[in-house]
């Protein structure tokens, strides 16, 4: 039966979409031995390299005819496997900044054992790529390199530059991060008028109808609070009422139970605008109801029952870790938490810090960060000249499907971009499965059909937004 099934399972690849694509005449097999060697290159942090990553994508470039002047491969001393590379094509209009294209190499950690494939073998199957970092962020990173060598090889002269970074550190806390760097110590290298960057895919349904395409208009900030309980303990048999668990506990359910207030800025106005004529129902008058009125009390109901509409709505705290106690015979002294907090664009954290000790109403309760602040993210403006682009062009790549504005719940390296001046809008260009291609989970995967289609649509969108001939 096993034999069987491997049987039918190549048989299915060797009928997939992609085969059609190596007829095109525009590459696909480069780009696909490209893409290949980008994901079978391990850039997980405990035993992979970006920098041996960026220095494959360096050779690429240095093949189709960039020099050393306009590639910058850069790796910390003390972290020498997280590399980066910024690659330049250099535009005419000299005094232009020019366009950043932003993706991370670096994957979540991929066990060998868990998986049905090997994570780091492109494997085609089912009209499906298979591999870690298929999707988050290697199918990006491969179509901008790839690009630039396009353009390359066809004489493009663009009028304004076009920045390619491949960076490290996204995916792992505390380790070195290539956006943070560029953008605190090298913004001359990735300074732009703006950034386009992962963030925002294309949504398909269950039956793979795409629904609509995404544009990251505004990213919340993420930040942890520590919260500590404190007692002088004691001996197991002699329980007081004063018991450092208990006070945790009873702090735990009022930041629970605290709900923060409806904020609307572009980005959530625009997705609810939007989405409502799609959605249709309850759920569609409800988006419209909000907008028209944000303290509309049975609308914020309605949404907040959906956990990502609710997200969308507000800043969000949530306690994610706890440890506390010492001994099973003996009082705590101390417990601590961790709440995790997604912050609504343009709300200090110190705000959100006051509000959690307001709520929590104890002062022998702390609640403290622990010197780790996220940078602030403006929220850039969404003028014409970037929406019209990828309306222009997803209407020609993707007929019928609406453009949808959206506030990334989660966090990208954006967030250092943003902070550094350099507008910077989350945009994949591609439709992922409901549930995001599995990415960091097992099996990651991504439509054959789908790499295929926001490789044409980025090769159109840059020469728009960059100009020349």
């Amino acid at each position: 039966m096993k034999t069987s099934l491997v049987a039918l399972a190549a048989a299915l690849s060797l009928a997939a979409p992609a085969v059609a694509a190596d007829t095109s005449g525009d590459g696909w097999p480069a780009f696909r031995d490209l893409y290949k060697e980008l994901v079978e290159t391990n850039t997980q942090h405990s035993d992979g390299s970006c920098t041996l990553a960026a220095e494959r994508m360096a050779a690429r470039l240095r093949s189709a005819g960039y020099t050393d002047a306009d590639l910058h491969i850069y790796a910390p001393v003390d972290a020498p496997k997280d590399g980066l590379l910024v690659a330049t094509l250099q535009g005419s209009d000299k005094p232009a900044k020019g366009i950043l294209l932003l993706a991370h190499i670096d994957v979540v950690e991929a066990k060998r054992s868990d998986w049905v494939r090997d994570p780091y073998s492109l494997i085609e199957e089912n009209g499906y790529f298979y591999g870690r970092g298929t999707t988050d962020d290697k199918a990006q990173a491969a179509i901008f390199v790839d690009t630039l060598i396009r353009y390359k090889q066809e004489g493009y002269k663009p009028k304004k530059s076009i920045k390619v970074a491949l960076t490290c550190g996204e995916e792992t806390e505390g380790v070195f991060n290539g956006a943070r760097y560029l953008a605190n110590e090298r913004k001359a290298w990735i300074d732009a008028d703006f950034a386009i960057n992962e963030g925002a895919s294309g949504e398909l349904d269950a039956q793979g109808k795409r629904v609509a395409l995404n544009i990251e208009a505004a990213q919340k900030v993420y930040q942890d609070f520590t919260v500590t309980a404190t007692n002088t303990g004691g001996h197991s048999s002699r329980p007081r009422p004063d018991n450092a668990i208990y006070a945790m506990a009873d702090a735990l359910k009022k930041v629970s139970a605290y709900r923060f207030p409806v904020m609307l800025n572009d980005a959530n106005r625009a997705y609810f605008t939007r989405t409502a004529k799609l959605r249709g129902g309850e759920i569609g008058a409800a988006m419209t109801a909000i907008v028209a009125n944000p303290a509309d009390a049975a609308a914020e109901a309605t949404l907040s029952k959906d956990t990502s509409l609710n997200a969308t709505l507000r800043t969000t705290c949530v306690a994610t870790l706890i440890n506390g106690g010492h001994a099973p015979n003996a009082l705590p002294q101390t417990v601590t938490a961790n709440v995790n907090c997604r912050i609504f664009p343009g709300v200090p954290v110190e705000t959100v810090q006051a509000t959690l000790v307001e709520a929590i109403g104890d002062p022998a309760i702390k609640v403290e960060t622990d010197g780790h602040r996220s940078p602030a993210t403006p929220t850039p403006k969404m003028p014409p000249e970037i929406l019209g682009p990828i309306e222009k062009v997803s209407a020609e790549i993707y007929p019928g499907v609406p453009v949808i504005p959206v506030m990334t719940l989660g966090a990208t390296d954006s967030i250092h971009t943003s902070a550094a001046g350099i507008p910077s809008y989350g945009f994949r260009g591609m439709f992922v499965d409901p549930d995001g291609g599995n990415a960091h989970g097992l099996n990651e995967r991504i439509q054959v059909q789908s790499v295929v289609d926001g490789r044409r649509l980025f090769y159109k969108l840059i020469k728009i937004y960059a100009g020349g001939k």
